[in-house]
């Protein structure tokens, strides 16, 4: 009879073999669900560079790399960059990506989100620039006032937040224009689209290596150390080391060697160029910048 409900009926017992194999299945999954790794056997990790470069340029720096270190670690890895450096950091926040190459995640929000240091490229020290072609009339940042300034992105912390935090704090009103990655940037700074750029010096020096063309520093800021590799806290620890091991012993191998030094010769980088250990100790003057910062840079 429909709309009364069911009494169940007692005295039924269950076939004990049938209980036996339940209890087993239940055991066998039990113990499957506890041993488990975070990540399935053969997973592929996503590794994310800023884009320093064009995207070209990018691709091609650092496939030569991800392809050795995943060969030596046997953790695959793979390239996953947008088409600006505010893309490819966007798809860090949003944890899209294991292993980075970056110095965007230093503020005291970022740090929060457990990104782990484990090495830095060994390179001579950085500085934010603000600078002007060779032959501008331009020779003082006070000149700028009221002209456009190109910036690789909003993302790009020497590049556009030291050198931005710099103009600000001269009181130099500037148009900004964003221009997706630091070549971008010279491309309208020799194309009289942008009066200055702010920049990074090793990719001024690096895009005078590789086009030919010269500079004029209007500012610099205090040395800075080169980029750092991390990488999530969600990458098992056992993935996580095997990555850095390939990473900082990749110029002790003479292949290794011979990749980083093609991959610093196309992005022109005159000196150094492979990875070393950090524990993240030398990013202080990242972090000190932050703490004082104007509030639309942090």
């Amino acid at each position: 009879m429909t709309g009364m409900p069911l009494k169940p009926r007692r005295g039924i017992r269950m076939n004990p073999c049938l209980t036996r194999r339940a209890a087993l299945l239940a055991a066998a999954f039990s113990l499957s669900a506890a041993t488990l790794p975070s990540r399935a056997a053969g997973a592929t990790y996503q590794f994310s560079p800023v884009n320093q470069y064009g995207i070209q340029v990018t691709a091609a720096y650092w496939n030569p790399i991800i392809d050795y270190v995943s060969e030596k670690s046997g953790v695959q890895l793979r390239l996953k960059i947008g088409r600006t450096s505010a893309d490819t950091t966007a798809y860090v926040l949003a944890q899209e990506v294991d292993f980075v190459f970056t110095n965007h995640l230093f503020s005291p929000e970022r740090e929060a989100l457990g990104w782990k240091v484990f090495g830095r490229r060994m390179t001579p020290p950085l500085h934010g620039q603000i600078v002007v072609p060779a032959d501008s009339p331009i020779g003082e940042l006070a000149q700028l006032a009221g002209k456009e300034v190109a910036f690789p992105g909003p993302e790009a912390t020497i590049a556009y937040k030291f050198t931005y935090a710099q103009l600000l704090a001269r009181k130099i009103e500037v148009m900004p224009v964003f221009a997706g990655n630091m070549d971008g940037a010279f491309v309208q700074l020799f194309a009289g689209k942008a009066a200055a750029v702010g920049a990074n010096s090793q990719l001024v020096e690096g895009y005078t290596q590789r086009e030919g063309k010269k500079f004029k520093v209007l500012w610099s800021s205090p040395p800075l150390h080169d980029l750092a590799l991390m990488h999530s806290a969600r990458v098992p620890a056992a993935d996580a080391q095997a990555v850095a091991r390939a990473f900082l012993g990749m110029h002790l191998d003479p292949r290794g060697r011979d990749i980083l030094e093609a991959a610093s010769k196309l992005a022109g980088i005159a000196s150094g160029g492979h990875f070393a250990a950090s524990n993240g100790s030398e990013y202080g003057a990242y972090r000190d910048f932050y703490r004082t910062a104007p509030p639309q840079l942090r």
